[in-house]
């Protein structure tokens, strides 16, 4: 089988190291890949803001199964034209990937099926920000209605910050086009909680849950980030909440999208936030998160490949995964200046000795390789993941990992883990 992968980040690499255990796997493509994928696939330039790009990349190599990473080839339709020729490609439709690509078109489906999630106002203009902030309590949230990497929320402390950023996104200069409408909404608090399930438009079968860490700074300081970090364990949520959180989010959604006319194929990806008032939902992934794939993937112990074939054809059951009780832990290590501005082409050291320690896999978010050594090509560089007997062992053999590696302004957190690890 052929296997083609779309994206370029540690979320594909980790795809593709998983893809190239199953049996039935005799070549796999990436496209455009980075550096560290083409030590394990051929990388193949593909433009993934271009659908007809990737639809002349897949008449080349035709591909068996094609798999979408990144969130953007799904907002742009890239399934629905894979599928019109009648190609085995895994995730959600353009119509289905609305829950990722617009903030309030998730806000609003979520009203109408009674799944729970935060007070909120969908914003047009700034005028109609200043009409609702006084139905808030600080803090708030100000997100940006469209995709923005991760990068479209603001936490602020006042209504005046909450008026501030809002006119930003209006005005382009925080994220684009992504922030022509803003969603305000009520800043809850708990901890977050990553809760992935399998679809096939009917039937459902969940992940294994992580933890991610989106701040930049240790503690839960600084600015929003894609991710600088994720934990699985067994722990995180036991049987009852999981099938609490299957009914109660998941089979709500799957249901209302097929209702709605727009079934939904793929991974379905929950941010959630564990409150006083029980599980809400922050937000809606339309495929694998990045970086919490890395460590749920690290525990995956069948094949990948017949699970995602599964939700193609139709045949999701509760059968499709077999997990490890292993705990697992993924640090990213970041660019200076991420996520801000930051500069690229620095040369990376250590990571063939961070691969030698016990349990590790380091993937390549962001890099470049020339001449057999790799560099620095994004703002997430590497996600170093290891997988041991418990949280603790997972942890400290990824922090004795990320120190082999070294690159000219790199910074990680040093907490990826640790509230856990107090509890």
């Amino acid at each position: 089988m052929k296997v083609l992968v779309i994206g370029s980040g540690g979320r594909e690499h980790a795809l593709v190291w998983k893809l190239r255990q199953s049996p039935s796997v005799s070549q796999i493509y990436c496209a455009p890949g980075n550096g560290g994928i083409g030590d394990v696939a051929e990388c193949v330039p593909a433009d993934v803001k271009n659908v007809e790009s990737l639809l002349a990349l897949a008449h080349r190599i035709q591909p068996d199964l094609t798999v979408v990473g990144p969130e953007l080839p799904l907002q742009l339709g890239v399934v629905d034209e894979f599928a019109s020729r009648g190609w085995h490609v895994f995730g959600p439709t353009k119509a289905a990937a609305q829950l990722e690509s617009s903030k309030s078109f998730a806000k609003e489906f979520m009203q109408r099926h009674r799944i729970p999630t935060a007070h909120y106002a969908i914003c047009n203009f700034q005028e109609e920000v200043r009409q609702a902030l006084p139905r808030f309590s600080t803090p708030l949230v100000v997100k940006a209605d469209g995709l923005a990497a991760g990068k479209g929320v603001v936490i602020c402390n006042t209504k005046e910050e909450a008026a501030t950023a809002a006119a930003e996104m209006f005005s382009g200069k925080l994220v684009g086009e992504a922030g022509a409408r803003v969603v305000l909404e009520e800043c809850l608090q708990g901890d977050e909680l990553s809760f992935l399930v399998l679809s096939d438009g009917k039937r459902i079968a969940p992940l294994v849950a992580a933890q991610d860490h989106k701040r930049a700074g240790d503690g839960d300081s600084g600015p929003n980030t894609g991710g600088m970090g994720a934990y699985s364990t067994q722990t995180i949520v036991d049987e009852q909440m999981r099938n609490w959180l299957v009914q109660h989010i998941a089979r709500p959604v799957v249901d209302g999208m097929k209702a709605e006319g727009a079934e939904y194929k793929g991974i379905l990806y929950c941010g959630l936030m564990m409150t006083a008032r029980g599980p809400m939902v922050l937000e809606f992934n339309c495929r694998f998160g990045d970086p919490e794939t890395q460590p749920i993937l690290m525990r995956l112990e069948s094949d990948i490949v017949e699970a995602l074939e599964a939700s193609i054809e139709g045949r999701v059951s509760d059968g499709d995964f077999r997990w490890s009780s292993d705990a697992s832990v993924c640090v990213v290590m970041a660019s200076g200046g991420y996520p801000g501005t930051y500069a690229a082409g620095k040369k990376i050291l250590g990571i063939q000795d961070a691969d030698k320690v016990e349990g590790v896999k380091v993937f390549h978010a962001g890099t470049t390789k020339l001449d057999n050594t790799y560099y620095t090509a994004g703002g997430r560089v590497l996600g170093v993941t290891a997988r041991g007997a418990d949280l603790q062992t997972a942890v400290e053999r990824a922090y004795e990992a990320a120190s082999k590696i070294g690159f000219e302004g790199a910074y990680y957190r040093k907490d990826i883990g640790a509230r856990a690890l107090k509890k």
